[in-house]
């Protein structure tokens, strides 16, 4: 394997490059430390890469036939995301695709004055960010959105097939399988995985069955399903853990991520699937499957039970509370005065929300019932007296826990 510390981190960054030349453009990442490493790239790196749009745009989207407005809604600036979009889409209209960029990035104001201003001239609109800063614009902007036959990528974050479903429903998205696509991609290597209809249908029967995606996946979680084109970039699996092999401005060979998750070849999940009842009713690429959980130092340990927050965002998706919630949280272990130990939540409100008791108890049991469904460690290793959460509301935007502007992070 590679890892940044073995590779990227021992030599000079020239030395890493083709012929000691770096690219045309630089990325920044920063890893837990804080610590940058910068990614050079060059146009033909985005080429290859914008195949992954392509496919989206077209299969899901129909956006040969459909003139679109994609609305880059990713951090704009040395962040992979947001400059990184726009160029993929503008090489799509390069190829014959009827697409206009716009790219408010994450000025919430921006994008408020450019989508009612455009959004009449075009077929559909797409909006191209992280998923709950996405949900959160839907929410809390009062904008025809079912007007504008509006899709959505996303990029970043694992969400739930309920999440999907949400969402949908809000933005008027009739269809959340040919409606809503995530990627799989890093300031590393660009875009390396994209669901496509076939990996949502199946996600979505697992997402029904926890029982059947546990012998899948092997967690009590359900991990983003994507496939991936091995010409361009190549999986492995090293125990439970994802290498991948790449060319880009700086190659990349078997480099280790650290996100746990697995490869399925494409016959062995289609019959997988079908053994289990389910015949997808769409078609796909006949390429292999990515699973990516993330990385396991989101997760929290409760009485020797893994306790991951897919498991919380379920429970804040259900009907009976989600409309009070914009889906943010913080999961914890706080340990109080007499050392004994709690799992907390945090949840944020929707904004012109209050926190109250009744509102606390609501969410507190949406989350039990779906950490039970889900979890078969936390049904078996919690004792029942102490499996209910403690939940803790807090207003819109509350500088503790949700500021405004930064990256959310969903455990301490």
């Amino acid at each position: 394997m590679t890892t940044k510390d073995t590779y990227t981190l021992r030599h000079p960054l020239p030395d890493l490059c083709r012929d000691g030349v770096i690219g045309d453009m630089i990325a920044v990442s920063s890893g837990s430390a804080g610590v940058p490493s910068f990614w050079p790239r060059s146009a033909s790196d985005e080429r290859v890469i914008a195949e992954r749009f392509e496919e989206v745009f077209r299969d899901s989207f129909a956006a040969r036939e459909r003139r679109t407005l994609a609305v880059v809604c990713f951090a704009l600036g040395t962040w992979v995301g947001g400059l990184f979009t726009v160029n993929c889409c503008r090489h799509l209209a390069e190829r014959g695709y009827p697409i206009t960029v716009v790219a408010p990035g994450t000025d919430r104001r921006e994008i408020r004055r450019v989508i009612p201003e455009l959004a009449p001239y075009f077929d559909q609109v797409v909006l191209l960010g992280y998923p709950p800063f996405l949900k959160n614009v839907i929410d809390t902007e009062d904008l025809p959105w079912a007007d504008w036959n509006v899709k959505l990528v996303t990029a970043g974050e694992v969400f739930s097939e309920e999440w999907r479903t949400l969402v949908a429903r809000r933005a008027g998205i009739a269809n959340p399988v040919r409606g809503i696509a995530s990627l799989y991609g890093t300031a590393d290597a660009g875009v390396l995985g994209n669901e496509t209809p076939l990996s949502v249908e199946i996600r979505r029967f697992l997402a029904t069955r926890p029982d059947t995606a546990r012998r899948l996946f092997g967690e009590s979680r359900l991990p983003s399903l994507l496939q991936y084109d091995p010409d361009v970039r190549f999986f492995e699996a090293h125990d439970g853990t994802l290498l991948f092999s790449g060319d880009n401005g700086v190659p990349l060979i078997r480099y280790h991520i650290a996100d746990e998750g697995g490869v399925i070849p494409y016959r062995d999940l289609l019959g997988f699937v079908r053994e289990h009842g389910f015949e997808p009713a769409v078609t796909g690429p006949e390429r292999p499957f990515v699973y990516v959980f993330g990385r396991s130092h989101f997760t929290v340990s409760y009485y020797g039970a893994n306790v991951y927050p897919e498991n919380i965002a379920i429970g804040l998706e259900q009907p009976a509370v989600s409309g009070v919630v914009t889906g943010k949280f913080v999961l914890e272990v706080v340990t109080d005065a007499a050392q004994d130990r709690h799992l907390t939540v945090t949840v944020e409100l929707m904004p012109g929300e209050q926190p109250s008791e009744e509102t606390a108890q609501a969410v507190g049991a949406s989350i039990l019932s779906q950490l039970l469904r889900l979890n078969s460690e936390y049904a078996n290793y919690v004792p029942a007296a102490q499996q209910a959460p403690f939940v803790r509301l807090r207003e819109t935007g509350d500088p503790e826990y949700f500021p405004p502007g930064a990256k959310h992070r969903y455990t301490r």
